[in-house]
């Protein structure tokens, strides 16, 4: 009788973790050929984005990143402080993982980009489509981060492709939260005197809505930033190359130096992404 009162009846309980499993695979084996060639897809969008920026000499990089920090701050010391934060970054021996990095990260944003911002506008324009994708917006962000690596992984096995589509799945909320958050918030008196003067709904939505959004859109991208790079140890789990893998491999040899630089470089690249949005976001807010 103390079982029944202290512990949970087990002719309650279901395994609706192995139904989900076999699902999965079953997936996975009957659209093998569709995965493959998505897999061949991120694959190679990763590598040509590394090739393009292992092209640039590290200098030249250096300089155009110093110079952004400039040119967006208005301030000679950001664009040092960046310049120097990369050099300590190579001579770390770090660079080429932080190409790696910037790799993955670059290819995830562009991907959660190009979903988010359309979904945003969706859900903006339809109180319907609102209801529906708003719960899945929820769950998607209070999920834990690890939930994510295991279907990626069952359906693409290890590597980048798993964490590209595990990254962009936990970055593509905020993107699509700010894009709709500032087009609904646009001032209706705005939007009602453009519909006055002859515009159709769409055309208030690209040449009022959208623009008046601005600032509110740029955050998003620069949270969808932030969060992408939030991923970078985790997705090392799984196989992803760059600074997350080093810290990972340091770890587990219990080497706290060598965790240490690799922490610091993706701390420095975090910084650096963050101040250039923020500038942006400052302009965008000014132009307006």
């Amino acid at each position: 009788m103390d079982n029944y009162i202290f512990s949970f009846p087990e002719s309650w309980q279901f395994n609706l973790g192995s139904t989900i499993d076999d699902a999965v695979k079953l997936f996975s084996r009957n659209n093998r050929e569709i995965l493959s060639a998505i897999k061949s897809v991120i694959i190679d969008s990763i590598k040509g984005i590394n090739w393009l920026l292992t092209m640039i000499p590290w200098f030249i990089l250096v300089l155009i990143i110093a110079y952004l920090g400039y040119r967006i701050s208005k301030k000679v010391y950001v664009g040092l402080m960046f310049g120097a934060m990369l050099i300590f970054i190579g001579s770390s021996g770090l660079w080429t993982h932080m190409i790696a990095t910037l790799s993955i990260v670059i290819a995830s944003v562009t991907l959660s980009l190009a979903i988010g911002f359309p979904l945003g506008i969706f859900i903006a324009m339809s109180k319907r489509a609102e209801k529906v994708i708003r719960p899945i917006l929820d769950l998607m962000q209070t999920m834990p981060t690890f939930v994510y690596l295991v279907p990626a992984v069952i359906l693409f096995s290890t590597g980048s492709t798993p964490a590209l589509l595990a990254t962009t799945i936990y970055s593509v909320v905020p993107m699509v939260r700010m894009t709709s958050h500032g087009i609904m918030h646009v001032d209706p008196e705005v939007k009602e005197a453009a519909i006055a003067f002859g515009s159709t709904r769409m055309q208030a939505l690209v040449k009022v809505q959208i623009p008046q959004a601005i600032p509110t859109i740029m955050t998003g991208v620069n949270q969808t930033i932030m969060m992408a790079m939030s991923m970078v140890v985790t997705c090392a789990l799984i196989g992803a190359e760059g600074l997350g893998l080093e810290i990972l491999l340091a770890t587990n040899r219990v080497e706290m130096g060598k965790a240490l630089l690799p922490g610091v470089a993706i701390v420095m690249v975090a910084i650096i992404l963050d101040r250039l949005t923020q500038g942006l976001i400052k302009n965008s807010e000014v132009i307006e």
